[in-house]
């Protein structure tokens, strides 16, 4: 079933095919969106007097049963359909004939996957956001539990200064703020109500508009008929750069990981069930869970880009292009996801070496800290580093490891509870 159909020749078979795409999977992931604006609009065409009381409730009794059937598990998109919009008009006219009918009229297929998008990707923004949550209280409380544990700070990949676990994991945790700041502002853009902007210039029906924003829990309308349709792409878009910007922070945090867990570093390691071995060599105790973690997530700050090159030259109003941005959006919504649980679940096991600065080849680490005492006592600091520098070319320097660090965001000041709290502010500011 087309619901562009009138009743002509059918559309080739081999057309068909390629135009479809992979809809009737995809569009699961939005039925549920689709069947709850077709009630809120069905409410509005009652309103304004396009249906009568009889017409609303046995389209709402028809629209419940088949949100049932998803809740069930029974609903299916078979084949002869182009996408959920169609099987859903199908169901409703098998059920009531000529009611079932009247229940596009003021919508476009083009307006009703708007709609779905912008309640797909509020609900996902907010499911991703409570995962951000449980990873940030995680990462804080390894930050505060080892706050004590010094391990070495690179530049360059070469030894630097002393940091510690409590800094590291308090790094990535406070990361997760700017990644809320951005999920926060794609919900935003998310959370304008497109429905009754049609095929992208409105309708002559007087239709209320303001109804279904209400009825939807929408903050506002995308008022401009024009500006809702351009919204196709934009959405999407704009929700895979926060998309990023969390895979961003996790990508980085698990090449840590990989880094750290390494023999030459030997800073943190799993339990042997959480990693895996090699098939000859027996010794071999691998990072896979983060491996994976940091190429999905490469994988998902590609997502603007792709997003970018299949919108970016196209002229306003609706194409078929904007099709192609489900294959590619829905399934980074869902691997994010899954990353996002997978290191809360690691982190959760995770094995701290609590004695990595009393190696040796660290020693040099507190050079810094040497220059820094003779500055406390007069010394300028370009000479108390000149002969520091002689100390250790000469082999005679000696590492004071007792450190004294007091500054706002430092080893000894780590600053949790200010991070927490703006976290908070983040999480709750929409």
């Amino acid at each position: 079933m087309k619901l562009w159909n009138k009743e002509q020749q059918e559309t080739s078979a081999i057309i068909e095919q390629f135009t479809v795409g992979n809809d009737r999977v995809l569009d699961l992931e939005i039925a549920e969106y689709d069947l709850r604006a077709s009630k809120a609009h069905a409410r509005m065409l009652h309103s304004v007097g396009i249906l009568s009381d009889g017409e609303r409730e046995d389209l709402l009794r028809e629209l419940d049963r088949l949100l049932e059937e998803l809740e069930e598990g029974s609903f299916t998109i078979e084949e002869k359909f182009e996408d959920i919009h169609s099987k859903i008009e199908y169901e409703l006219t098998q059920a009531l004939g000529q009611t079932g009918k009247k229940i596009h009229a003021g919508r476009s297929r083009n307006d009703q996957v708007l709609v779905c998008l912008h309640l797909y990707a509020k609900d996902q923004i907010l499911e991703i956001k409570k995962l951000v949550r449980e990873l940030f209280d995680r990462l804080i409380a390894l930050s505060e539990q080892y706050k004590e544990v010094i391990i070495p700070g690179y530049t360059h990949m070469q030894v630097a200064m002393p940091s510690s676990f409590g800094l590291w994991f308090g790094a990535y945790a406070e990361s997760l703020v700017d990644d809320l700041y951005m999920l926060n502002a794609a919900y935003r853009v998310a959370d304008q109500n497109p429905l009754g902007s049609a095929a992208g210039f409105g309708t002559s029906l007087p239709l209320d508009r303001t109804m279904t924003t209400e009825a939807l829990d929408f903050r506002t309308l995308k008022y401009n008929s024009v500006a809702a349709q351009m919204s196709r792409g934009r959405l999407e878009k704009m929700t895979s750069f926060a998309l990023s910007a969390v895979a961003g922070t996790l990508s980085k945090m698990a090449m840590d990981v990989c880094l750290y867990m390494s023999q030459n570093f030997g800073f943190l390691s799993f339990p042997d069930e959480l990693t895996t071995g090699s098939s000859i060599m027996p010794h071999k105790k691998n990072p896979d869970v983060f491996e994976l973690v940091r190429a999905k997530c490469n994988r998902v700050q590609n997502l603007p880009n792709e997003l970018t090159l299949i919108t970016g030259n196209l002229p306003n109003g609706y194409h078929r292009d904007f099709q192609l941005l489900k294959d590619s959006f829905f399934p980074a919504v869902e691997t994010l996801k899954s990353c996002l649980s997978i290191s809360h679940f690691m982190f959760e096991h995770v094995q701290v070496n609590t004695n990595v600065i009393y190696d040796e080849k660290y020693d040099y680490l507190f050079s810094v800290e040497k220059v820094n005492k003779n500055v406390m006592r007069g010394v300028p600091f370009r000479e108390a580093y000149r002969k520091v520098g002689e100390a250790i070319a000469k082999g005679t320097f000696r590492p004071d490891k007792k450190l004294k660090h007091t500054h706002e965001g430092s080893i000894g000041n780590l600053c949790n509870e200010e991070i927490k709290e703006k976290f908070n502010q983040a999480y709750r500011s929409l």
